[in-house]
């Protein structure tokens, strides 16, 4: 009888001891769950540049661009950053000029061919397989209508700042254009083109390796530059007359 109550407590202990296990892993789950909630609500309080949401490889994108812009793929990236920079110096450094290297391209390529192909009578070999290339109807319309979108959200976005609505944006649409047309002044739109695809496949990789860093000291520059626009707000955009502008709203 003793032997049995002694298996009975020792089988009780045990169930206890399970019970209190589970608890406890519950209670901790639970807690580690609650602390992930409690990270991602904090990290997604933290400020991003430019208001950024997602991760920078979906801002450019996704897909291969993206990867390529990121440097998920060294060679790729590295070719055709090497390209660029090859076209770049043969059009600037060089002085050539577009139409004449598409025209001798085309004059290399088509001659290659014309006499490959006579050849390959007398040599008994096969002449050469040249593809057939057709543009497919679908793939033009829908750059097509890509580039109708963009154009037409362009022209919606100047129409409303030419209507005076948003001083702000004016503002910055102005100061933009004007940088833009000093930078014009001074280089070609080869160069141009060319410093954009650098900084392209410069600027977002580091910006994904020192985020952290970069939202920090934007952070404080965006809280600069708030206070300086509230400044000059109050001692020279709120004096300018909007009546006119207030009178069309009622209407």
């Amino acid at each position: 009888m003793a032997e049995h109550e002694g298996q009975r407590e020792s089988a009780a202990e045990s169930l206890m001891d399970k019970i209190t296990e589970k608890i406890s892993v519950h209670d901790s789950s639970s807690s580690s769950d609650s602390d992930n909630e409690k990270f991602d609500a904090v990290k997604s309080k933290i400020f991003r540049l430019f208001g950024r949401e997602k991760p920078v490889h979906k801002v450019l994108g996704g897909g291969k661009p993206a990867d390529v812009f990121l440097w998920r793929n060294t060679k790729i990236s590295a070719g055709v950053l090497g390209g660029a920079t090859a076209v770049w110096a043969l059009f600037e450094l060089l002085g050539y000029h577009l139409i004449t290297l598409v025209c001798h391209l085309s004059i290399l390529s088509l001659a290659v061919l014309f006499l490959w192909s006579n050849a390959s009578n007398f040599l008994n070999k096969p002449p050469p397989k040249i593809p057939e290339v057709v543009l497919p109807e679908k793939c033009i319309r829908e750059v097509a209508s890509a580039l109708r979108i963009e154009i037409n959200r362009g022209l919606a976005v100047l129409r409303d700042i030419a209507s005076g609505k948003d001083l702000k944006k004016f503002l910055a649409v102005i100061a933009g254009l004007w940088v833009l047309s000093l930078i014009g002044s001074g280089i070609s739109f080869l160069t141009l083109l060319y410093i954009s695809f650098v900084l392209l496949h410069t600027v977002p990789v580091l910006y994904e390796k020192y985020e952290d860093q970069v939202d920090a000291y934007s952070e404080k520059a965006w809280i600069e530059i708030k206070k300086q626009y509230a400044v000059f707000d109050e001692k020279y955009l709120s004096k300018i007359p909007r009546g006119a502008l207030k009178g069309e709203k009622k209407d």
